[in-house]
């Protein structure tokens, strides 16, 4: 799988739009592996959560992303923007293979476990397995990663941050799902406080 160049390009514009548009706060970039592969996985808040966390790595991040966004005029960008796409109306396994496949090419992928933005009261949605299947299948770490405060311009309210990377140690994947979903869950929790 080919890193498209058109991602190289847009990056630096990015990161220079969320700078100065939303001045986020990183905390954790150390957490971040030097290289792939590895799996970012989080809460996931707003449609520019994915161009937050492209702006925290030098890596080309492989985004499981709904497959409408390939379709009419968006085709164009997110077609170059590196995205894996999930048919969402079923369990797309050929999504979660292309993911696997990229990891064991040492890629980077990013995926929001909850599938969808979380509208609820809920601190998080229950995650999909797909991160950790990919993960236990490739012997990549997993870095888990909060998102916290809102999308408003010119203020200083949106954080992300980099927990500690892991692996996946048991063959459960229904407990390691849990496992995810409670370091991530426990986190936004402390940042309520």
């Amino acid at each position: 799988m080919k890193d498209p160049m058109f991602y190289k390009i847009i990056r630096p514009l990015l990161k220079v739009f969320m700078k100065v548009v939303f001045h986020p706060t990183y905390i954790g970039l150390e957490n971040i592996p030097k290289k792939g592969p590895y799996i970012l996985s989080g809460n996931h808040t707003n449609n520019f959560d994915s161009v937050l966390l492209v702006t925290c790595t030098k890596d080309v991040i492989h985004f499981l992303a709904k497959d409408s966004l390939l379709k009419g005029w968006k085709k164009i960008i997110f077609k170059n923007m590196a995205i894996i796409p999930v048919n969402r109306s079923i369990h797309d396994k050929g999504a979660l293979n292309n993911a696997i496949a990229a990891l064991k090419e040492n890629k980077v992928i990013g995926i929001f476990p909850e599938g969808t933005i979380n509208r609820t009261k809920d601190i998080v949605m229950s995650f999909k397995i797909g991160a950790v299947k990919m993960a236990h299948d490739t012997n990549s770490s997993i870095v888990p990663f909060i998102i916290t405060g809102k999308y408003k311009p010119f203020k200083n309210d949106l954080t992300i941050e980099f927990l500690k990377p892991y692996k996946i140690k048991s063959d459960d994947l229904t407990k390691e799902n849990e496992k995810l979903m409670q370091i991530i869950s426990k986190k936004l929790e402390e940042k309520r406080k």
